[in-house]
């Protein structure tokens, strides 16, 4: 299709099983020696890439205690923007190490930036793509930066309207950015299931003609199974070595056995789609031969008519189809046939 294409020599397809991409995020809890763990774990889990993100408290907000900086609800309820950021960031002295331990175990490694400072840092790194945060789809300024990498651009598209998530594709494309998709995501922390809104992928692939994977928030497999099924070929989860170990985004991130079990699941059902060109599975060939067909079930001369004591309906499927019963009852026989022989159409003239 015109919009595949691929990351560090993968594509990115319907044709291919669905990009996993494990979200380290904060589940490093301040720790590179635990970020490297993760990346291991992700890589043994059989995840395609690992994402981590590039951004200061600094580069992401301001130190103040007004309401304006002060989350209302939800998961961080009652922090401000700068000490969460000050607990969840990946200092930006790490990423080189980090690059280069992913790199040298075989498994891709990119990055959300959050700013101009932090998309210079990825492409010195030699970044094979970036992805957009869904609270940074509305900063074109950004992601016309971004799209002068020429490099492939993921994109979240939570709590955007349609003509936000077309804003930013634009801005990308008209920066030189021609490798694009979009996720569908629900920016709650965890999503309900309920919630989850699966169908929306494909409103987003019509509407923008991109690939549309899904960044799933909520728990468990389900919502990445049907998401699977309708077709995306990307799917993002958040991953840490152990929940009960804490940290900002532990509580909606996978630990490495339920990744492995998600990454075996998403392989399953995507082999279960096969191919719309082709209703019919080679594997059921040989049970055809289970239909019912027409068969001479006792002798019969040449020149004798046939009738339902001669010919019945049976198993296996090996003569002729049932549709072809009225047609033999009440013909003349034009060869001899014995108890058990196939009825073909030399037996008979088709009326």
């Amino acid at each position: 299709m015109k919009h595949d294409f691929s990351i560090d020599g993968r594509e990115i397809s319907v044709k291919s099983p669905p990009y996993i991409i494990a979200e380290i995020s904060a589940n490093h809890n301040g720790s590179i020696k635990r970020a490297k763990e993760t990346i291991k774990a992700a890589k043994n889990a059989g995840a395609d890439a690992v994402k981590i993100q590039t951004y200061t408290p600094d580069t992401m907000t301001i130190k103040h205690s007004s309401d304006d900086f002060i989350f209302n609800d939800g998961l961080w309820k009652g922090r401000t923007l700068y000490d969460l950021y000050t607990e969840a960031f990946t200092p930006f002295e790490w990423h080189k190490e980090l690059f280069d331990y992913a790199n040298n175990l075989g498994i891709t490694i990119f990055s959300s930036p959050f700013d101009e400072s932090a998309v210079d840092l990825l492409k010195n790194l030699n970044s094979p793509a970036y992805k957009i945060a869904s609270f940074e789809i509305v900063d074109l300024p950004l992601i016309s930066y971004i799209a002068k990498t020429k490099k492939p651009i993921l994109m979240s598209t939570g709590m955007a309207s349609l003509n936000e998530i077309r804003e930013a594709i634009d801005t990308a494309k008209a920066n030189g950015c021609t490798k694009i998709a979009i996720f569908h995501c629900i920016s709650s922390y965890p999503t309900p299931l309920k919630e989850a809104n699966i169908q929306a992928i494909l409103k987003l692939k019509k509407e923008f003609n991109v690939h549309v994977g899904l960044s799933d928030h909520t728990l468990g497999n389900t919502a990445s199974l049907v998401a699977t099924s309708l077709g995306a070929p990307l799917i993002e989860k958040h991953f840490t070595l152990s929940r009960k170990d804490g940290g900002v985004d532990s509580p909606f991130s996978l630990e490495p056995h339920e990744l492995v079990k998600l990454i075996k699941d998403i392989n399953l059902a995507f082999s279960a789609l096969g191919t719309k060109n082709n209703i019919r599975s080679n594997v059921e060939t040989q049970n055809k031969s289970f239909r019912r067909s027409l068969y001479f079930v006792d002798d019969i001369k040449k020149g004798e008519i046939i009738t339902k004591l001669h010919v019945r309906r049976i198993r296996p499927g090996l003569g002729l189809p049932p549709k072809y019963y009225k047609n033999v009852i009440g013909s003349k026989c034009l060869l001899d046939a014995k108890k058990g022989d196939r009825v073909t159409f030399n037996h008979f003239t088709l009326k």
